[in-house]
């Protein structure tokens, strides 16, 4: 799903791994957060303004331009303007 999300959605997701255990028992999971909370917070601090967002827009009108292919030298993944 995160290919196709990527491909398709222009959206980037990942997958944090926890622990090596698939099911923790539900008397550990609250540990697994404090064990985890102030990485992932860090994490979500770093990655969360990078990139590009906005808004793509007709340069005389204003206008929002719908579909507009957005392309970035040296990077070989377009992404195409939403609505």
């Amino acid at each position: 799903m995160q290919d196709y999300n990527y491909v398709w959605a222009d959206c980037f997701e990942i997958t944090l791994e926890l622990s090596c255990c698939k099911y923790p028992p539900t008397s550990e999971l609250q540990q697994e957060w404090e064990n985890n909370r102030d990485s992932l917070l860090a994490f979500i601090e770093k990655v969360v303004h990078i990139g590009v967002k906005g808004f793509v827009r007709d340069a005389v009108t204003g206008a929002g331009l719908e579909n507009a292919t957005i392309v970035v030298a040296g990077i070989a993944h377009n992404i195409t303007a939403g609505k």
